[in-house]
């Protein structure tokens, strides 16, 4: 397949055509010529005003559900997710049902993906069927594939166990990812607990169940001097806790989720059930810590924390609502919206080298020569999110209708372009 970029901007920090306005051809999934005024009969031409294009972006926390919840998302639909959102590499959970707990789970995600235009790296299960109690085989995991570690969306409670699972990736130099939820706190909150939640009568969710959970876990990755990410991270506290144990060596990184930095728990006065995620939408003042964390280099990256959820898990009384929306769709579009004062070479490096370095993945070259793992966008493009972007099985965004800002045009990865 031939495919011609036509006068795109290459944003590209680490690569000496950074800045420069170029066409580039690509043939065989091969970046072939990179220069002015290309022509190209065969190829597929890709052109437009403001265009721009990276590294491919990759995500490091999302859910397909399969196996086992299909009818919600399965491989090939997030697949299409992702290359809509302008991903061409996610890294998905390990909360499918069976959990991705053992080597035939990792195969199973590994191949099936194989010769699809997103890369997709499963997170192994730390613990045997994520439900905390012992440890999975995460060496023979590493060995076949898994990226990380973790127990995803269920976060692993026993310190002990946590500690166990922090000295055993050391053999291979792994990472242990944690959404911090401490459940004998927040176990019945259904929401942030503030002002809001007592002016609702609902159940709060204190910032105290996530800060705890941070805390606990930066001195067993200190102990242990083994690596944790923490993702999902929603208050000032948990930046102020982060921060300081960087500072003081610790092997700790953290990312945050699209949500966490542009809507605050002020919008479910309405009760909407596509606004009930966890760890809950916080304060405006944790917001505004979140956006100063992620302009001062605390925050390390963005996770969309993509969880599909089919209408009858959305449609109910807010108390039996599922936790969770989807994200991949929309991560650029509402980042650019919601913190334009993020430079957008510092967000794009955000997007593709910074998640890479964490968990030790290869750094597309944007070079004649490298492998073709792009993404094409406009950073300016203003649009309306509708469900005619959605790529997703589910349609759970609590962005529909939203006015964004940043449009992915298309992705090329894997000698395969997606549109």
């Amino acid at each position: 397949m031939h495919i011609l970029l036509k006068n795109v901007k290459i944003i590209a920090p680490s690569s000496p055509l950074h800045g420069q306005q170029k066409d580039i051809s690509i043939q065989n999934g091969i970046i072939h010529q990179v220069a002015d005024n290309l022509e190209d009969d065969r190829a597929t031409v890709i052109s437009g005003n403001n265009l721009h294009v990276s590294a491919g972006w990759m995500d490091i926390f999302a859910h397909f559900c399969d196996p086992g919840q299909e009818h919600k998302e399965d491989l090939y639909s997030g697949v299409k997710a992702a290359a809509t959102g302008g991903f061409t590499t996610v890294m998905v959970v390990p909360n499918t049902q069976p959990a991705l707990h053992t080597k035939p789970q990792i195969e199973y995600v590994l191949s099936k993906t194989r010769h699809t235009s997103v890369n997709v790296l499963p997170i192994g299960a730390a613990t045997k069927n994520v439900e905390g109690t012992g440890l999975a085989e995460m060496y023979e995991m590493h060995q076949t594939g898994a990226v990380a570690f973790s127990d995803g969306l269920k976060p692993v409670q026993s310190p002990g166990l946590l500690l166990k699972a922090l000295q055993y990736i050391k053999a291979f130099d792994g990472t242990l990812i944690q959404l911090p939820d401490d459940h004998s706190i927040s176990a019945h909150g259904l929401m942030h607990e503030g002002i809001y939640s007592t002016q609702l009568g609902m159940p709060g969710k204190p910032a105290l169940a996530e800060e705890l959970i941070i805390q606990r876990d930066i001195e067993l990755a200190k102990y242990a001097d083994s690596r944790i990410h923490f993702t999902g991270v929603s208050t000032r506290k948990s930046v102020e806790l982060i921060a300081a144990a960087k500072a003081a060596g610790v092997k700790v990184t953290c990312s945050v989720t699209p949500y966490h930095l542009s809507l605050t728990d002020a919008l479910l006065i309405n009760y909407d059930t596509h606004l009930k995620v966890n760890p809950p939408l916080r304060s405006a003042d944790d917001v505004q810590a979140l956006q100063e964390a992620v302009l001062q280099g605390t925050i390390d990256c963005f996770a969309t924390h993509h969880l599909p959820q089919d209408w009858d898990a959305k449609q109910v009384e807010f108390e039996y609502a599922k936790n969770g929306m989807i994200g991949l769709e929309s991560c650029f579009g509402v980042l650019r919206r919601y913190l334009p004062q993020l430079p957008l070479e510092q967000l794009i490096t955000m997007l593709t080298e910074k998640p890479r370095s964490i968990f030790k993945q290869p750094q597309p070259a944007l070079e004649e020569g490298a492998a073709a793992n792009l993404t094409i966008f406009d950073p300016e493009s203003e649009w309306e999110f509708t469900t005619a972007h959605i790529a997703s099985r589910s349609k759970n965004s609590a962005y529909l209708g939203h006015q964004l800002k940043g449009k992915v045009i298309a992705i090329v990865n894997n000698g395969q372009l997606n549109k």
